[in-house]
């Protein structure tokens, strides 16, 4: 990947297409293509092939996805299959068919099964039963690996899939339906701070186990990946048992209660952590095995601590800056831009 190629971030607007766009400007890569979902539906198989035909990238960074935390995946099954697997069928099948030359697929730590040994290699994949709260999103994705690795054999395709362990940063979600872990308690502790609650509820009971990543350290790994000599490349593609797979994580693990009481120490709220044991945990313990990013040199940065500080200064911002009255100035003046727009 070369500084005047044309770069095509599919789910700019996201917690990790966000991530990849600055990263990708920092490098200096400015030849970038850039489209919202209401500019073009990945769901369209018509008109992601008219993209395609008429910008042709070079390269592609698939972030975009229908994704949510456990709530949205256990209500909408049929949504998260269905769309994710149209999107990466329709942006991997154009990608090949008008000359892309390298595709970064991204995926979730969920397609390992859910008893998998831990850390989870990328050889788990496909080895056993897989958790039922998100069952239907992991499928999609490990189809979307396997259309990686057909392409390759087939075509020639230089696909490789990318799953990161449980993301998190600006930019994320933070609404109760569609929430992942971290922007869901951040959202709920800093409401129970503000309006003077004794008690935030967690669900499950605290007891799971979770890696997390921040997105900036993810978008460094897929920017490393990408910008690999071709040989270097086609060994992360080569067939020998092994999928066009490469696992990042942090290497560290946090139980959800540990997580909630990080949270609410950094945000200054000292009222109760109760967890409702009525809801599901999830998988009990998903840690990677990362060995395969960390041969070529990549290191996650920010830690844990670190990355929640920056979250709830945001999150705060925000509220403070939403709660702000409009400037009575002149018709010019607008409210402040929020920092994680919807």
């Amino acid at each position: 990947m070369q500084k005047p190629d044309l770069i095509y971030v599919a789910g700019h607007c996201g917690l990790v297409g966000s991530a990849l766009v600055r990263a990708l400007g920092t490098a200096g890569y400015r030849n970038l293509l850039l489209r919202t979902r209401f500019q073009l539906d990945l769901r369209d198989q018509s008109a992601v092939r008219h993209f395609f035909r008429s910008t042709r990238p070079d390269h592609v960074f698939l972030a975009a996805a229908r994704v949510g935390g456990i709530l949205a995946n256990a209500t909408r099954p049929g949504e998260f299959i269905a769309d994710n697997l149209a999107i990466q069928s329709n942006v991997i099948g154009a990608a090949r068919e008008f000359g892309t030359r390298r595709l970064l697929f991204l995926g979730s730590s969920c397609i390992y099964p859910r008893d998998a040994p831990q850390p989870m290699s990328e050889r788990c994949l496909l080895s056993g039963p897989l958790e039922t709260t998100n069952r239907a999103y992991a499928v999609a994705k490990i189809a979307g690996i396997e259309l990686c690795r057909a392409f390759h054999r087939q075509y020639g395709m230089r696909c490789l899939a990318v799953m990161p362990a449980n993301l998190y940063g600006p930019w994320d979600h933070d609404d109760a339906e569609r929430a992942h872990v971290i922007p869901a308690l951040v959202r709920k502790v800093l409401e129970a701070k503000r309006r003077g609650r004794p008690e935030v509820v967690v669900w499950g009971t605290g007891r799971a186990l979770r890696e997390f990543l921040h997105s900036d350290d993810l978008a460094a790994a897929c920017l490393l990946l990408m910008q690999l000599p071709d040989k270097e490349f086609d060994r992360l593609l080569a067939d020998d048992g092994i999928a066009p797979l490469v696992n990042v994580g942090s290497g560290k693990e946090i139980s959800i209660a540990e997580l909630a009481a990080l949270v609410a120490e950094l945000a200054g709220y000292g009222g109760r952590l109760a967890f409702d044991r009525s809801r599901p945990d999830g998988t009990p313990r998903k840690l990677l095995d990362s060995s395969r990013i960390a041969v070529l040199g990549w290191r996650p940065k920010v830690t844990l601590r670190e990355g929640l500080a920056k979250l709830l200064a945001a999150a705060e911002q925000e509220v403070k800056l939403a709660e702000e009255p409009v400037p009575q100035t002149s018709p010019a003046s607008a409210p402040h831009p929020s920092p994680f727009p919807r």
